[in-house]
């Protein structure tokens, strides 16, 4: 399997939980890493070499700090540049179809913040559902994600343990992920 992650952090030099997802995911052989800040610094996205990239491989992971409870800006700026209606979505719109795609990300408060009744509310889950209907809208395979909490106060050990966890993660087969 085919494994893409696309991360975007506006300010990776201030997450050591993103710095170590991300050094994580560049030493392992079977999966490519882009970084959309690096990548597109002007903020003019290629759409027809993203779209490319996308067809290429089997899975494609987003991967993200939760950012005022949904994705950083450039990140939602590529979902809404790639993914077109004619070539994602709508007549003839089938390009992803049959794509694994996945969302992992990194939360600053802990697990029983993001509950009902919590301080935020709302599940990650229920906060990233705008991102799980678009995959939906586009004829992809939206998978259960990565979710890495306490991301602000944990330990360098505790971030290494969690990068480990994702790259694990990230490569489990479809059905071990579903249950």
């Amino acid at each position: 399997m085919r494994i893409l992650v696309i991360a975007a952090h506006p300010r990776p030099e201030q997450s050591r939980a993103n710095q170590a997802l991300s050094l994580e995911i560049t030493k392992q052989p079977d999966m490519d890493y882009r970084n959309l800040y690096e990548e597109y610094s002007d903020w003019n996205i290629d759409a027809d070499k993203e779209r490319e990239l996308l067809l290429r491989y089997d899975r494609i992971v987003f991967q993200f700090p939760l950012y005022w409870y949904s994705c950083p800006p450039l990140m939602k700026k590529w979902f809404d540049d790639v993914l077109t209606f004619g070539w994602a979505f709508g007549p003839s719109g089938d390009r992803l179809l049959g794509k694994e795609f996945m969302l992992a990300t990194t939360a600053g408060g802990t697990e029983n913040s993001y509950r009902s009744g919590g301080s935020n509310r709302f599940t990650v889950s229920e906060l990233l559902r705008p991102i799980e209907q678009t995959i939906f809208t586009c004829k992809g395979t939206f998978l259960p994600g990565f979710i890495s909490y306490n991301a602000n106060a944990g330990s360098g050990e505790y971030l290494a343990d969690e990068a480990k966890r994702f790259a694990k993660h990230i490569r489990l087969p479809a059905e071990e992920l579903v249950h």
